[in-house]
């Protein structure tokens, strides 16, 4: 199987066509890529953002509009948006009261809403998170990052969506859709992979007769494969499971979700069983949803979720609503309040060219070393692709190679004209690369470019002080510990060991990626499918220790 009706930029092209195909509900903004609802209601005094990896649709844009969410927006296929996109998105469409941006736990869309936050908070404009944290495959103690963010993202886009349009502050919406994520759970199950549309095959093979059980919503694995158990069987296994970890009491809200190739026919059979078991264990179903609307492209499978809805909770899920996607049967009449207006959405600001940004006045000398460091790098990122992906489909989704080497690309277009090493591979990964690689890579780069300019220095010294400084950033915004098998188990020892000259910081950095083999990973995509990478290096540690070989060899 293929995908062979997609342009060349697939994203860009399909949001284009989204608003064009809803041009009363939806308006695209292109640089940065965001989408918004044209119409509020007036009682709203807080703007609503979400936003992730694109394949998942008709989540996030198309529950754009009265009644739900404000602005929608998209990363690259799998990958979260960048922080950006996230932060015109939300100056373009904050209320009198601020914004609020509902995230899903996966870890470059925490990241990217939080650098987003930051400077929000900066220019002076409220800003607070719900994250949604529901899978109940991902919920051990063994990992840091926690529960991913599933289908429970629908239930709190909807409640949330209506409690804004009643008028609730910044703080109680954030109280309420914490609570809402707190009081919902889910689990998924795939019989086979996603295409993977660089190359058409299915992103994973599965032996006859098995499923995936745990499966996340950008295509991964889960921790193991099961035999295929019977219909019955299977449905009453995700039940129980999902109803043992969901928190508190009460009724029920029962979301049956398809993963994009689950017919309707089979999720209606899925409903029906699930209905069926929840029954017989006493509970009460108050309200309900199904179809295809957290999908991971083409995957076959569902996922189950579950809210324990709070007598308040249960008129926000009815409340009318006005969008592209969500069943107006929901709705009372599918009637538009008529409390509304038709927003304006202004440009985005264009991005400000201070000399943090592009390494100072056009005329300053470009310093030639680091320039060639980048260069090197780039080379080596070509050299070592294959493996990058490799790596990264092992224990992720695979996108970590095309990343890397789409920001390198892009920031030998910058030192092309005119800007530095460092500074353009700042601007490059900070500003244009998505996923959790580009904005980290970006603070490194950061940190790095700051350390040459404030000491005007190019030699081991000045690396070892960017590269400590840039770790302790991403340290800060991603909450990775040494030992959590992520690239910060090669920038600390590496910032370190390049005090004793560049040859050193290279053989460590080396040597920390390939330690990394033996660890757990704790933070990332990779604790996600604990095992599944065991006895091979981390990907994004393997390529940033790249970077520190290329230092080494140009200051050979």
């Amino acid at each position: 199987m293929s995908l062979p009706f997609l342009s060349s930029t697939p994203v860009e092209t399909a949001l284009r066509g989204f608003a064009a195909a809803h041009p009363n509900l939806v308006a695209v903004h292109e640089d940065p890529l965001f989408a918004t609802s044209v119409r509020r209601c007036t009682r709203r005094q807080v703007g609503l953002v979400s936003g992730g990896g694109s394949g998942h649709e008709p989540l996030h844009a198309g529950f754009l509009g009265v009644g739900m969410l404000d602005a929608a927006v998209p990363g690259a296929v799998f990958a979260s948006p960048h922080n950006t996109q996230i932060h015109a998105a939300s100056r373009a469409v904050a209320g009198p009261g601020g914004v609020l941006h509902i995230v899903k736990n996966y870890t470059g869309d925490v990241i990217n809403f939080a650098i987003a936050a930051e400077r929000l908070s900066a220019e002076g404009v409220e800003v607070a998170t719900v994250l949604v944290d529901d899978d109940v495959a991902t919920g051990g103690d063994d990992t840091e990052t926690g529960r991913r963010g599933t289908g429970a993202t629908v239930v709190v886009e909807k409640i949330l969506g209506a409690a804004a349009d009643a008028g609730l502050s910044l703080d109680e919406l954030a109280a309420l859709g914490a609570d809402v994520a707190e009081h919902s759970r889910s689990v998924a199950v795939a019989a086979r992979a996603q295409t993977d549309f660089h190359t058409g095959d299915d992103t994973f093979d599965l032996d006859p007769g098995h499923l995936e059980y745990g499966v996340g919503i950008h295509g991964e694995r889960a921790a193991a494969s099961i035999e295929r158990p019977g219909f019955d069987a299977l449905v009453a296994k995700m039940v129980d499971e999902v109803l043992e970890q969901v928190p508190g009491d009460g009724g029920l809200l029962l979301f049956v979700n398809g993963l994009g190739a689950t017919t309707q026919l089979e999720l209606l059979n899925v409903y029906a069983a699930a209905s069926d078991r929840l029954s017989g264990a006493g509970e009460t179903v108050d309200a309900r949803l199904v179809g295809n609307y957290v999908a991971a492209l083409d995957m076959t499978g569902f996922s189950i979720t579950l809210t324990r809805l709070r007598p308040e909770w249960l008129p926000y899920w009815e409340a009318p609503s006005i969008t592209p996607s969500f069943p107006a049967s929901l709705a009372d009449s599918g009637a538009a309040p008529e409390t509304l207006v038709r927003r304006s959405v202004p440009d985005a600001e264009p991005a400000a060219a201070t000399a943090e940004s592009t390494g100072g006045p056009a005329d300053r000398a470009r310093p030639r070393l680091q320039d060639d460091v980048v260069r090197r790098f780039a080379e080596l990122v070509e050299e070592h692709y294959e493996e990058l992906t490799r790596l990264d489909r092992v224990s992720g989704d695979g996108d970590f190679g095309d990343n890397l080497r789409g920001g390198l690309r892009e920031a030998l277009q910058l030192m092309n004209h005119g800007q530095p090493g460092l500074a353009a591979a700042e601007r490059a990964f900070l500003d244009g690369v998505g996923g959790t690689s580009g904005p980290l890579l970006g603070l490194l780069f950061k940190w790095l470019d700051r350390a040459h300019r404030d000491h005007d220095a190019d030699g081991a010294a000045a690396w070892a002080r960017g590269t400590a400084e840039g770790c302790a950033a991403i340290q800060r915004v991603g909450g990775a510990q040494p030992g959590d098998r992520t690239i910060v188990d090669v920038l600390h020892p590496a910032a370190e060991a390049l005090r004793s000259g560049f040859a050193e910081g290279a053989r460590t950095a080396a040597d920390a990626a390939q330690a990394t083999a033996d660890l757990e990973a704790r933070r990332g995509r990779a604790s996600y499918v604990a095992g599944r990478g065991a006895g091979e290096p981390d990907a994004g540690a393997t390529g940033v220790a790249l970077l520190f070989r290329a230092a080494a060899d140009v200051h050979a």
